[in-house]
């Protein structure tokens, strides 16, 4: 059976959330194997259309990337990369930019979201940056995406691209599929919990930071939202603080929601929210502690940058070639 290619990346907007972690980056090292060829990058390129700091992007694309190692991501067998240093990303943009029709990009949700976020700079690249995202998924020839189910409009352009380049200009792309995980691929805000946990959430308790001290982790969950019943059941619908409590400590514990709730049985929510922040607490200490030591270890991290873009252009550029033939360009 041949390997399969799986492509993701993430911005370095500062530590990620325990739903970035659970619907990303704890399955970016769970998705390596014998049976699959991983590229992950710094989305680094993704990261300016909003405003930022030179100085603190670039710190932010590689402790990012150290983060990814802290995870679980094993250089030797997968690909790690930071974006901007495989210009055929951008490159490739340009190319499908001229294959995406407007009413396509019109649709996608995020841009409005976005833009009411950062009023004060609509830029073109937020509006076309889902062609971007395409070219990334479509540059190493990608058959899986793991994506979280909020990304799945964006995962669907990048096919649509595909089938229209491959059925207008001539063979050249595979159509990727997604990735979900089956479980713990939407984490809700602790305060808001029909809300996605997000850094930017207006009540800070409502997100954990995977970096965020023992203590700090433990307080938010305490404050987490539940209901006036306190029985302990799993129901999105009528009981969403408890079921999204149920979700993390299902995930960190291996559990199943079955069995988590039958772990619960004749406890009080206080007894929850202490047993969740446990857990999450168990598994994220000896990540940041692995994130500390590989920051000491700048060296490290640059040589394994450096050999993963190396890869990664050897791919992006075979893929690059194809394009620039079936669309007239040269390429020496």
């Amino acid at each position: 059976m041949s390997k399969k290619t799986v492509l993701s990346g993430i911005q370095p907007s500062g530590s990620p959330t325990l739903g970035n972690y659970v619907g990303a980056l704890k399955n970016w090292a769970l998705l390596q194997g014998e049976d699959r060829y991983c590229y992950y990058c710094v989305a680094n390129l993704h990261a300016l259309t909003v405003k930022q700091d030179p100085q603190d992007l670039h710190r932010r694309s590689f402790e990012t990337a150290a983060l990814l190692l802290a995870c679980g991501v094993d250089p030797e067998v997968s690909t790690v990369f930071i974006q901007s240093d495989v210009k055929e990303h951008a490159e490739l943009s340009w190319v499908l930019s001229c294959h995406t029709p407007l009413g396509e990009l019109n649709r996608m949700t995020q841009f409005k979201d976005k833009s009411a976020k950062h009023a004060d700079n609509i830029n073109a690249g937020l509006y076309t940056y889902p062609v971007l995202m395409a070219s990334d998924i479509l540059l190493y020839q990608s058959d899986l995406v793991p994506v979280g189910a909020d990304q799945k409009q964006h995962l669907e352009l990048a096919r649509n691209i595909a089938i229209r380049f491959n059925n207008t200009v001539g063979e050249t792309f595979k159509v990727p599929e997604p990735y979900i995980p089956r479980v713990g691929a939407r984490i809700m805000s602790l305060q808001d919990p029909t809300q996605k946990m997000s850094k930017s959430d207006p009540n800070p308790s409502g997100c954990i930071a995977i970096m965020d001290d023992p203590a700090v982790i433990l307080k938010k969950f305490k404050r987490a939202v539940t209901d006036c019943d306190n029985s302990i059941a799993f129901d999105m619908e009528n009981k969403p603080g408890v079921s999204n409590l149920l979700t993390i400590f299902s995930v960190f514990t291996g559990k199943t929601i079955e069995e988590s709730v039958a772990y619960f049985e004749g406890m009080g929510y206080g007894q929850l929210k202490t047993a969740v922040a446990e857990a999450v607490i168990a598994e994220l200490t000896p990540l940041r502690e692995r994130f500390d030591e590989l920051l000491k270890n700048g060296d490290y991290i640059k040589a394994v940058l450096k050999t993963g873009a190396e890869k990664a252009r050897e791919t992006a550029l075979s893929t690059l070639k194809d394009v620039y033939a079936h669309v007239g360009l040269y390429l020496s």
